[in-house]
């Protein structure tokens, strides 16, 4: 279980103190898939960042099972089980899409494995096994792929920063059935998406409204997801706007 209590992040900003997460205090149980939403610029991203490590707060802490994170860096988060996919996913040169799996999975997995990751996100692993994870990749291919190193850590916290961003309609639906397998299949681990798309939070245990740094709304998915206002919850758009996804997941 994940508990951040009372947790801020103040940056300066011409000369003054910015706060961007403002008293903070939730909790990520045990099996459960939370979203995290509200308005652009509201903190989500950041809040996303003081768990994983990558930011560290400048004020309350951070507790994983009991223990007390707050001083952690990314790398030791990680070896605690915390795993983090960024909104724009890491390009790394010179690294098999294979290697990258096996890294993230810490043993050498079998070609059969790691196609196995692949193939749950929706890609071919034949076409994809030997490939550099680097600029021949679109920005939808290495989301995805980034989200297949996530599933081969099985770690006890995976935390997805907007993880629709990028990716095509059938991607996204693929997407959705994965953080379902998630959470029903991998023990004593849970999931935190930071998202505003209709469906992710459709599918959640519980959704947290940030804004303008605090936590305005937190509770049951049926208690609060109705009551979502515009800049909380938005529709995902094929390219160009087409179609849309309704509240019941089918295309408008």
């Amino acid at each position: 279980m994940l508990e951040l209590i009372n947790v801020s992040f103040q940056v300066e900003s011409e000369g003054k103190g910015k706060e961007i997460v403002r008293d903070v205090s939730l909790t990520v149980p045990d099996r459960k898939l939370i979203v995290i939403t509200g308005p652009n610029g509201g903190g989500k991203s950041t809040l996303a960042k003081l768990i994983a490590g990558i930011e560290k707060p400048t004020g309350g802490s951070i507790r994983l099972d009991g223990e007390d994170i707050t001083d952690r860096n990314v790398t030791e988060r990680a070896r605690l089980g915390i795993s983090y996919a960024f909104q724009q996913p890491v390009r790394f040169k010179g690294i098999r899409v294979l290697d990258l799996i096996r890294i993230a999975a810490g043993k050498t997995l079998s070609v059969a494995d790691a196609c196995e990751y692949l193939s749950s996100v929706g890609l071919c692993a034949r076409d994809y096994m030997d490939r550099e994870v680097n600029a021949s990749l679109s920005g939808g291919e290495l989301k995805r792929i980034e989200i297949a190193t996530v599933l081969a850590r099985h770690a006890r916290l995976s935390v997805f920063d907007e993880p629709e961003a990028g990716i095509d309609l059938w991607s996204f639906r693929n997407l959705i059935d994965v953080f379902r397998n998630m959470r029903e299949t991998i023990e004593d681990s849970s999931i935190l998406i930071i998202s505003h798309q209709e469906r992710i939070l459709a599918i959640a245990d519980e959704i947290i409204v940030i804004k303008d740094g605090r936590v305005e709304k937190q509770g049951r998915r049926e208690d609060v997801y109705p009551f979502l206002d515009a800049d909380s919850a938005e529709k995902l758009t094929c390219e160009g706007g087409i179609r849309a996804m309704g509240k019941g997941g089918e295309a408008e």
